[in-house]
């Protein structure tokens, strides 16, 4: 399955409600040529008042909602529409990560059709999973440095 168009229609709305973020975790070794899957799409951004008014008009243009999936006070909002199978988590803090304005600093800035989204650095992933530590985590830490060696050795190679 490719993710194209569905990664498609999240920037397009994404940009059409104004909600900057960073797409983080295993979507965004991906993307970044790492060989590994995932069934949601996790993003960090900014918890403001107006980022959450932004999520909410993010979730109604995607007919989901907005749940907050565990203990009230955590920095996690779920976005789901059950029937399309979408999952989108946003979080304004990252394990290993010191700030949004980092992140996003280090991020490539995605065409997908006519909208674009920020995708972490493998570095940040990689950095973040570490942080986490959790097994599942630990279990993809080797690919996803093995693919920043191969993308550092590509990069040497072009250079020499």
């Amino acid at each position: 399955m490719n993710a194209a168009s569905l990664l498609q229609e999240i920037a397009r709305a994404m940009q059409e409600c104004g909600l900057e973020a960073v797409l983080v975790g295993n979507a965004a070794a991906a993307l970044q040529g790492a060989p590994v899957t995932t069934l949601d799409f996790d993003f960090m951004f900014r918890e403001t008042p107006t980022n959450l008014r932004k999520l909410r008009r993010l979730a109604n243009r995607l007919e989901g909602s907005i749940l907050k999936p565990y203990y009230p006070a955590s920095k996690l909002y779920r976005l789901v529409n059950e029937d399309r199978g979408i999952q989108l988590d946003f979080m304004s803090a990252l394990h290993g990560i010191r700030s949004y304005e980092g992140l996003r600093s280090r991020a490539s800035r995605v065409a997908f059709g006519g909208a674009h989204l920020y995708i972490a650095a493998l570095a940040d992933v990689i950095r973040s999973k570490r942080a986490l530590g959790r097994p599942r985590d630990k279990a993809v830490l080797e690919i996803l440095e093995m693919t920043q060696d191969e993308k550092a050795n590509v990069g040497q190679k072009k250079d020499a």
